[in-house]
């Protein structure tokens, strides 16, 4: 999953006097100037706790005053003077903002969290300051009216039409009441929505698996059983067994665990998330966040969030989303219960003696798969280390498609032990960007994977980008090899192509920069990079065993490639699930709140035809971070969206000779390198030649037969 960078314009005007007063920002404070490492790579050597309050009160103020002078210009509005100047100002706001942001996800505490639930309505304040702006928004307009004159060349035109979208979006058409109240719905939903995202993280803490003797871990190895050991000593609970719990519904211990009881409790303890009392329950949070976006967008001039949210999307509106989701909907659930069938044939044929639940799955369907494909995914994790997938997989794949190239630096400071930082290099030798890797989960970060910009590129302001993946890989035991998944290498290299959306950017307007895209389009050319995972020529490069170093055998990986479609059915419906809760969720109207958040969940899902009980949603409202705390709010469809475009790129790289230079520097040229810099689906079609077909999707997740 990516989260792209938001533009911080970023105070009710009360707030924005206070800010413009704020005191100079002390010259010891590192976010006092830029970073003088390398690409302004932040010194996190340096940063404290401390250092972040101080530093966007200055860059508030900072922006606010800039943002003033171009206001009050008495010279007439052009292009130049006002958004270009717009695009120059706040720019310790936005270096103060990118770690911030960055840290609180990856590696927070109590005191960031502090940070976040202050700032967090302050800074949608700020945000208010400057598009409800009277006298900034009529320059705006003026020069929008004007547009077709002003002989721009293309980005600058696309950037002046987002700008005055951006401003009319945020209210600035509506009357100095309504402002007012659009103010006070800003800050409020920034509030909840930090509020939200700390209590998922603290909920999953909190809920944990806590087992009294090694016989209820039957199943897991003895590396994962010594992990449960030294986690349950962490919170002090030495003797017992603990198992973390992760984002999704579905658990990966659930895949292991031949304890049926344990597997119950493990599921339940993933499920009621939120919603199981105490101080983490997050119901009455979904409750008011549902019905505050529904009045702002009713104030807004919009029939519910969903439309507000997709209209600058590439969908444009919910009845596009509607009818990709209701088209998959029925083929996904019936290919879902095929699979279940016959994983009930099996459990039968065991003399199991109980009706297959959600928690029974993931252990049987490695049980089908191995007697359908003569493999089970454990075979393949010892061809998987950590190390070998990120420099021979990840990085391989990337220097023959593209001809950059790594080199691992220890001088660079890093926010903790585990992080790597690697210089890269473009095909002319010259350093194109920075890439931290942050490969481990913690307690103190957000569960998923992510990319994160910490510098954007702009060649307005002279910027080469820094960019992190963060992925959630359990630390083995210490001495242990970090043997992945497929899953877990999948996401590596998914991650790993927002990354080189992010690297590859060549805008001119920090707007535009990287993945700042539409959320429905962010997600596509990182799927496309899930490709090179099994492309012959990568894997036969990583794939080796970590004790030995030999090949995954051929035979093994063939059994990988003829089993892609196998439980496609479970997977598409679990996703399908999530998606159309959050569309239901952010297609209501006020008056639509319901009072129940899991009644008004199990009717949605009755509803939309997914309501099947062995393969419950990815996420359910009340962890469902992706929907309810702003990133992507009414977008999580964007990831099916995106894949209609990923399967169709894949079907191209494939028939046009797969892993080439000339194949990933037209992709480059065409589509990674120009950022949100024009429309996205041009981009596509400029890459692709035509429109995006939707049968190589189907022809993917095997529904194009039902």
């Amino acid at each position: 999953m990516n989260r792209p960078q938001l533009l911080i314009l970023a105070a009710s005007l009360a707030f924005a006097h206070a800010a413009v007063a704020a005191p100079a920002l002390d010259a010891a404070n590192p976010f006092a100037r830029p970073s003088s490492l390398p690409l302004n790579y932040p010194a996190f050597d340096k940063i404290r706790n401390e250092h972040f309050l101080p530093a966007y009160a200055a860059g508030m103020a900072e922006q606010l005053r800039e943002i003033d002078a171009i206001a009050a210009n008495p010279r007439a509005p052009t292009f130049d003077n006002t958004i270009v100047a717009m695009e120059r100002s706040g720019q310790l706001l936005a270096r103060v903002s990118a770690v911030f942001s960055n840290l609180q996800t990856a590696n927070t505490n109590d005191v960031l969290d502090a940070v976040d639930r202050e700032m967090s309505p302050k800074l949608a304040a700020h945000n208010d300051a400057i598009y409800l702006n009277p006298a900034l928004f009529k320059r705006v307009q003026a020069l929008h009216d004007k547009r077709a004159s002003l002989k721009l060349d293309a980005e600058s035109q696309h950037l002046l039409e987002r700008v005055y979208k951006e401003f009319v979006r945020a209210g600035a058409r509506l009357s100095a009441a309504d402002k007012d109240k659009l103010k006070k719905y800003n800050a409020d939903i920034a509030s909840l929505q930090s509020d939200f995202s700390q209590r998922v993280l603290k909920e999953a803490n909190a809920s944990a698996l806590v087992v009294d003797t090694r016989a209820e871990l039957a199943g897991l190895t003895e590396a994962e059983i010594a992990a449960a050991a030294a986690e349950a000593d962490k919170r002090g609970l030495k003797g017992k067994y603990a198992i973390a719990i992760v984002n999704t519904s579905s658990q990966p211990a659930l895949s292991s665990l031949t304890d049926r009881k344990t597997r119950e409790r493990l599921m339940a303890a993933s499920l009621n998330r939120g919603s199981r009392g105490g101080e983490y329950d997050a119901r009455e949070l979904v409750l008011k966040l549902a019905r505050l976006r529904a009045e702002r967008a009713a104030l807004l001039g919009y029939p519910n969030y969903a439309a507000y949210s997709q209209e600058l999307e590439t969908a444009k509106n919910p009845a596009a989303v509607n009818r990709l989701l209701a088209e998959l909907a029925r083929p996904a659930v019936n290919n879902a219960r095929k699979e279940g069938a016959e994983i009930q044939q099996l459990i039968d044929r065991e003399k199991g003696g109980f009706q297959l639940a959600s928690w029974d799955w993931p252990i049987y369907q490695d049980k089908v798969r191995a007697a359908r494909y003569d493999f089970d995914e454990n075979q393949l994790r010892p061809y998987f280390e950590l190390n070998r997938v990120l420099v021979d997989g990840v990085f391989f794949a990337a220097t023959r498609e593209y001809g950059i190239t790594f080199k691992e630096r220890k001088d660079l400071p890093v926010y903790d032990p585990d992080v790597r930082v690697f210089d890269v290099f473009d095909t002319d030798a010259k350093q194109l960007a920075i890439f931290i890797f942050d490969p481990y989960a913690r307690g103190n970060k957000q569960g998923g994977a992510w990319m994160n910009e910490y510098v954007s590129q702009s060649t307005l302001l002279g910027r080469k980008p820094v960019v992190g993946n963060h992925l959630n890989i359990p630390r083995p035991p210490k001495g242990q090899p970090t043997l992945l998944t497929y899953d877990e290498v999948r996401t590596a290299f998914h991650e790993f192509g927002h990354a080189l959306h992010g690297m590859f950017s060549n805008v001119k307007y920090p707007h535009f920069s990287g993945t700042n895209v539409p959320r429905d389009f962010v997600e596509y050319p990182s799927q496309v990079n899930e490709m090179w995972a099994i492309w012959p020529e990568v894997l036969a490069n990583y794939a080796k065993h970590h004790q030995t170093g030999a090949p995954m055998p051929k035979a093994l990986l063939d059994k990988v490639v003829a089993s892609k479609k196998f439980n496609q059915g479970y997977l598409t419906t679990e996703y399908l699930a999530a998606s159309l809760l959050d569309q239901r969720w952010h297609q209501l109207t006020p008056d639509q709140i319901p009072p129940d958040v899991l009644a008004f969940e199990a009717k949605a899902l009755k509803d939309a035809g997914v309501d099947y009980a062995p393969v419950p949603p990815r996420y359910r409202t009340t962890y469902f971070s992706h929907s309810m705390n702003g990133g992507y709010s009414a977008g999580y469809y964007a990831y099916l969206w995106s894949e209609k475009l990923d399967a169709d790129t894949v079907q191209w790289f494939t028939e046009s000779g797969g892993l080439s230079r000339k194949n990933g520097d037209h992709f480059r040229k065409t589509l990674l390198s120009r950022g949100g810099s024009a429309d996205a689906m041009q981009l596509f079609r400029n890459f692709r030649g035509r429109d995006p077909v939707i049968e190589p999707l189907l022809e993917r997740r095997g529904l194009n037969g039902n």
